[in-house]
């Protein structure tokens, strides 16, 4: 099998720090797996309502998560300072694949590389719809 890099700080265009937390390290002594999909929800939200997109009560359309994956490289340990980076691999009709990276802060080689991707959906039936224009406006900026 072929080992592919994880990508440089530099192919992000969006940033979120967040501070770790005593209880995020797990027996072996750095940050569990499990947290790291906190990190990437939370990032991809807080850009979503930034740039005015998501309205987490009463906004439609909504983006249902349908596939993530993360590849690790290296551990991250409470008191570290993590900065996740934020980009779009992929454009669709009615779906956007994130690519996030958990970074120590200042460190250019990525700790971990994540792909999330949303279906957005009508609130009330939950069948996928095509992204607004003005989503896709906005959207543009991380592709």
């Amino acid at each position: 099998m072929t080992h592919v890099a994880l990508r440089q700080r530099a192919t992000y265009r969006w940033w979120r720090t967040i501070t770790t937390r005593w209880s995020d390290n797990d027996a072996y002594g750095h940050v569990n797996n499990a947290i790291y999909y906190h990190w990437f929800d939370t990032a991809v939200n807080a850009w979503l309502i930034e740039a005015g997109l998501l309205d987490v009560a009463t906004g439609d359309p909504i983006g249902l998560v349908v596939e993530t994956r993360c590849r690790y490289a290296r551990s991250i340990s409470y008191p570290d300072p993590v900065e996740i980076g934020l980009a779009i691999d992929r454009l669709g009709t009615s779906s956007v694949t994130y690519r996030l990276g958990a970074f120590v802060a200042g460190i250019d080689d990525a700790a971990a590389e994540a792909g999330f991707t949303h279906v957005y959906v009508d609130r009330a039936t939950r069948r996928p719809v095509a992204l607004p224009d003005a989503w896709r406006d906005r959207m543009a900026a991380l592709v």
